[in-house]
């Protein structure tokens, strides 16, 4: 039974992270066969490329790759010996291959016709998806894999739990709460992307909203208003939902691994203090 197959396959359903380990080339007096695998999480490990202080070095490796979110393939030499638990000398060579390595945290604040067509294509790359609305009967029955779900009385409040570098989509029913979660992301100020979604009219109106909330000139033009990209036309939600995607793909491809985090970012009010314990927020996977 190959284990590593199938965990590899559950590994990925579940869109976490792993590297696969395979031995391409060993010689010594007690060689391992070439072609052995094991797939190795940040918590499991699953078949054996022969045990010993190579797979444990193995082990090593691919979670430091994990930790730090590298992304390319690796190929390394080890010289067998008495370092490496081996009695007689020899060489090995083992390819790390990371799988399933996420690209991008995004969170969609809206559960409109434009979010219900963009979600499923965010679901379908390397990312993990927040999808964010008071109204739970505007979810479809089941979300995608790798989306969490979070119904909340008060969408923005959500917004101190969103990791640094996240990708911010803002596209709900309401222009006002619109605006309370725009301000709430430019006063952390430590996302990577963040688009709003509306008109150049829009944009115009927000613009002189934000900054009599204190908002600087400099943070509004991170905003992205409108957003999507400008060569893929059409006023259908699938074809704003491609649209927004491709420009997300085409941002965390440039990015990926980087974050920017503004130090004011540190100085802003934890959020989460403004809300009342009787606010309801509840999530699913």
């Amino acid at each position: 039974m190959n284990d590593w197959i199938s965990a590899l396959a559950d590994l990925q359903r579940q869109g976490e992270p792993c590297v696969l380990v395979t031995i391409i080339e060993e010689q010594g007096s007690t060689p391992r066969n070439a072609g052995s695998k094991m797939v190795i999480s940040a918590t499991q490990n699953f078949d054996t490329i022969g045990g010993g202080h190579l797979e444990y070095k193995a082990l090593q490796i691919a979670r430091d790759m994990l930790a730090n979110g590298k992304h390319d393939t690796h190929l390394q030499r080890f010289i067998l010996g008495a370092s490496l638990g081996q009695c007689c000398g020899g060489v090995a060579v083992l390819l790390f291959e990371p799988m399933g390595q996420v690209q991008a945290q995004i969170a969609v604040f809206g559960a409109g016709h434009v979010a219900r067509a963009l979600v499923p294509l965010l679901a379908n790359l390397p990312c993990r998806v927040r999808w964010i609305d008071s109204r739970e009967q505007e979810f479809p029955a089941a979300v995608p894999q790798g989306v969490r779900k979070i119904v909340t009385d008060e969408p923005v409040f959500e917004v101190a739990d969103l990791p640094s570098g996240c990708y911010c989509i803002v596209m709900t029913h309401n222009h006002a709460l619109d605006l309370e979660i725009c301000t709430a992301l430019l006063k952390r100020n430590d996302f990577t992307y963040f688009g709003l979604i509306g008109s150049k009219t829009k944009r115009m109106k927000f613009e002189h909203r934000l900054r009599e909330r204190g908002i600087s000139a400099s943070q509004v033009q991170r905003m992205r208003c409108p957003m999507g990209l400008s060569e893929v036309k059409g006023k259908l939600p699938i074809e704003i939902a491609i649209s927004i995607a491709g420009e997300i793909i085409a941002t965390y491809n440039t990015h990926f691994g980087q974050h920017t985090a503004c130090a004011e970012s540190a100085a802003v009010e934890p959020i989460k203090k403004w809300l009342p314990s009787s606010r309801r927020s509840h999530a699913t996977n």
